[in-house]
């Protein structure tokens, strides 16, 4: 559904909780990276899961994903870049071996980071990499969203998030859509437990500009890579991770696909097969 409103949220928001966390352990970090309008929260099943092999695992929070949808629908995503590199520097000399998964938009950061440090990262995992917005899930008016990219309007309007959700485990789903049902354009009350409400157009041009940063330099890395995806992803299609596939340098290289998940696949049904998955990749990289 589309929402279009000339509100704006002044207020200075501290009541969205930072949900980035990192869990010690070894000398080899997964760093992870959550989704647009997400939170940190997506990755929790996979870091628990991954500590529990012994890596250690960061995940932080991206740039101004604990403020109010008017700050975030102006927030570009330079500025995401910029925080969560900040955030893999503190850890880049502490740590023997690095290794990257990032989901949706934070797929498409985790290619950016491995493009600006091959040396740093030894793998990469991309989970529902979002180059298009071309997923069964999406309603027909987001041929449109070109139109809208190049006006003032992206600012404010909103695709308000509907059923299924990117979720297709339906006792996780009630509970998002309990709460999305009934959310108000200005409710955050459980933006750290299931992301914002709505998504600002604005902040999907930005990821269409990331996209098209991305595809400028996928023939420029050589870093392991698998990408990981669901088959029947309501918000991207496979075409995403075949797109990505295709064009990578990368001698090792793979796609995995799932058969009983949607998008948000590190929260989903098959999480403990992602998580399996993504830990004996990374394990075999390694030293």
């Amino acid at each position: 559904m589309i929402i279009f409103s000339l509100k704006e949220d002044r207020r200075l928001i501290t009541e969205i909780p930072d949900t980035g966390f990192f869990l010690p352990g070894n000398k080899n970090l997964c760093f992870l990276v959550h989704g647009l309008t997400g939170t940190a929260k997506e990755m929790g099943s996979i870091a628990q899961h991954l500590n529990k092999m012994g890596f250690s695992v960061a995940c932080p929070l991206l740039a101004n994903h604990d403020k109010s949808i008017s700050c975030l629908k102006r927030t570009s995503w330079q500025t995401i870049y910029n925080s969560i590199r900040s955030e893999f520097i503190k850890y880049a000399n502490d740590y023997e071996n690095i290794f990257i998964a990032g989901l949706s938009f934070g797929a498409l950061i985790g290619i950016m980071l491995t493009y600006e440090f091959p040396y740093k990262i030894k793998a990469l995992n991309c989970f529902s990499p979002t180059l298009f917005f071309d997923g069964w899930g999406n309603p027909k008016s987001r041929i449109f969203l070109p139109l809208a990219y190049k006006t003032p309007f992206k600012y404010w309007t909103y695709f308000k998030e509907e059923s299924p959700y990117g979720i297709k485990n339906q006792r996780l789903r009630a509970k998002i859509e309990n709460f999305y049902k009934g959310a108000k354009l200005f409710d955050y009350s459980k933006v750290h437990l299931y992301g914002y409400t709505v998504i600002p157009v604005s902040c999907m041009y930005q990821n269409e500009l990331l996209a098209k940063k991305v595809k400028s330099i996928l023939k420029k890395i050589k870093t392991p890579v698998q990408l990981m995806q669901a088959r029947q992803d309501d918000v991207t299609s496979p075409k995403n991770s075949y797109y990505i596939y295709n064009r990578l340098s990368s001698e090792e290289k793979e796609i995995v696909f799932l058969e009983n998940s949607y998008h948000i696949i590190t929260a989903d049904q098959e999480r403990d097969k992602v998580a399996q998955i993504t830990a004996e990749f990374f394990k075999k990289h390694a030293d």
